[in-house]
């Protein structure tokens, strides 16, 4: 993730460790950890920060590995459009270069 930087290291720790379920359960884990929009991509949903702060990793799944596909910090109650954009585009970009 390119900015990746811009989460604390307890930040990293606590969405690292919400990946790390998301790996271990798959995406039915659900919420509150995951929740999905359809066609294939879903979100890490993680409160950092003392609690008071929302990160997102929009992600797909490729066979039997997660794709990171973008990382923000979550601003509004809705998921901006910009950001799922950006992730449906680097999806189909990773579902071109994986063809056979």
């Amino acid at each position: 993730m390119k900015n990746q930087t811009k989460f604390t290291a307890d930040g990293r720790k606590i969405i690292g460790k919400d990946i790390r379920k998301v790996e271990v359960g798959g995406p039915q884990i659900g919420k509150p950890t995951v929740d999905g929009f359809g066609d294939g991509l879903y979100e890490v949903r993680s409160t950092i920060m003392d609690g008071k702060t929302e990160a997102r990793i929009l992600f797909t799944v490729s066979g039997s590995s997660l794709l990171l596909l973008h990382g923000f910090i979550k601003k509004s109650q809705a998921t901006p459009k910009h950001d799922k954009d950006l992730a449906k585009q680097r999806m189909a970009d990773a579902k071109r270069t994986n063809q056979p």
